[in-house]
């Protein structure tokens, strides 16, 4: 027996696109077969497999082909040419509730999604129970589904396609319907049928969902795969991608040294004399920099990181600081630290967009911020002309080592302009002594009263 729920070959989707409704029926009754459309493809020969057990990622941008991959997938389109091959029975949630009839109550319609699927009437007895409490809309399941609200609607219809045991589910950006607790429902399920062995295709523009749920990913732009393998590579490419700054390169953030950085730092030399934009007053920030070197010098700086961007601004230095103004890559939990970083630039540039962001070696973004975010103004910066930021705050993550990205962008005529970004650029290394759940410590205070 396979061990390939899906596999997809050579697949290629070409819809013809006509200015006027009229023109299609022109087409058809043209007797020297003239073309009155335009061809645009969706899909250009699209090729991959997914194995039984696995849950793929699928991201990309609208209009990538992601949604045309599936209804081909699942039967709803056929392509113009390739083929797909199914091992399994297929659940998909594609457009929630698009077989249900809005006269028929809840449970008719529980049954009738039932039948389309393939299941008889006693199979459905037997899930009936499962997915009336899933849904949990009270009386309403015996009422017709004209009458039920957005929400309700959705619930029952999520419910009936991922509790009717499928051998491959199909999800595209389905797992957002309801209030904040039932998606935690939903997520629930999901990872249950993972763990299970079931076959997931995950669709989402959710970066967080496609680095927690999914074994592998694969990035789809303008209706070609562009990569496909580990999903924290896969998110750092989509990224470039979102912002026109893709080349076709991609490097590995899996082989980070892990090395204790040094305790030996140098003597004060001074201030830097530097434009400053700072979030408050703290500790000398060249402390320790020897003269002539510069601050990643002394950092744990990943050799696999990824740096883009049209440099009219540039980031040419960074460090992070302890709350003595030291530079190390090692925080204290709950102590204070902050982020540096130098900029130079190019041209003169109005409103620079500073950032910062933190996220887990698995890829996971756990923190950020930007001058934006904070209101600070950065105005007009000349041509020449280099800055210094700094962002301070207290450590809350737990202990454990996380991966540092810096960047410089703005805004041009509405539209985000990367000038330089530095993605995992270096290794930040969180020391605690106690460990509470979760990614971040709520720091909470204890008073028991007997």
């Amino acid at each position: 027996m396979s061990d390939i729920a899906i596999k997809v070959s050579n697949l290629t989707k070409i819809y013809k696109l006509y200015d006027k409704p009229t023109l299609r029926l022109k087409e058809a009754l043209s007797v020297t077969k003239k073309k009155y459309h335009k061809d645009f493809q969706a899909l250009n020969d699209v090729s991959f497999e997914i194995q039984k057990g696995e849950m793929l990622g699928i991201i990309g941008k609208n209009g990538a082909g992601k949604s045309t991959i599936l209804k081909i997938i699942t039967g709803v389109l056929t392509p113009t040419s390739g083929t797909v091959e199914i091992n399994g029975k297929i659940s998909a949630l594609l457009e929630l509730g698009a077989g249900f009839n809005p006269e028929y109550t809840g449970i008719e319609n529980v049954y009738l999604n039932g039948t389309m699927i393939g299941f008889t009437k006693e199979e459905m007895d037997r899930k009936i129970d499962d997915i009336i409490g899933f849904a949990d809309i009270g009386d309403f399941i015996n009422q017709p589904v004209k009458t039920y609200s957005s929400g309700m609607f959705a619930r029952l219809a999520f419910a009936v396609a991922i509790n009717v045991e499928p051998d491959i589910l199909i999800v595209d950006e389905a797992l957002s319907v309801g209030d904040v607790f039932f998606q935690a429902k939903c997520y629930k399920k999901l990872e249950d049928l993972k763990n299970s062995g079931k076959t997931i295709l995950f669709v989402t523009h959710d970066m967080g969902s496609v680095m927690k749920y999914c074994n592998r990913a694969i990035i789809f732009n303008a209706g070609c795969i562009v990569a496909q393998g580990n999903p924290a590579e896969m998110i750092d490419i989509y990224k470039k991608i979102l912002v026109g700054q893709f080349d076709g390169d991609k490097k590995d953030v899996d082989d980070l040294i892990e090395k204790e950085t040094p305790t030996e730092l140098m003597e004060n030399t001074g201030k830097s004399g530097k434009k400053a934009v700072s979030g408050g007053n703290g500790p000398e920030p060249d402390k320790g920099i020897k003269p002539g070197t510069k601050w990643q010098d002394y950092m744990l700086v990943n050799p696999n990181s990824q740096i883009y961007g049209d440099k009219r601004a540039e980031i040419t230095d960074f460090g992070i600081f302890d709350e003595n103004g030291e530079i190390t890559n090692t925080i204290y939990k709950f102590k204070e630290f902050s982020v540096r970083m130098k900029i130079r630039f190019n041209e003169t540039i109005e409103n620079p967009i500073f950032a910062f962001s933190i996220k887990d070696i698995k890829g996971t973004e756990l923190t950020g911020t930007n001058t934006i975010i904070e209101k600070t103004d950065t105005g007009v910066i000349r041509q020449g002309e280099e800055a210094e930021i700094e962002f301070r705050q207290k450590m809350i993550l737990q202990g454990g080592q996380y991966l540092l990205l810096l960047g410089c962008t703005g805004f041009e005529q509405d539209n985000l302009v990367v000038y330089n970004r530095l993605y995992d650029i270096c290794c930040i290394n969180v020391i605690a002594d106690k460990t509470t759940v979760g990614y971040f410590d709520p720091d909470s205070r204890v008073t028991l009263t007997t």
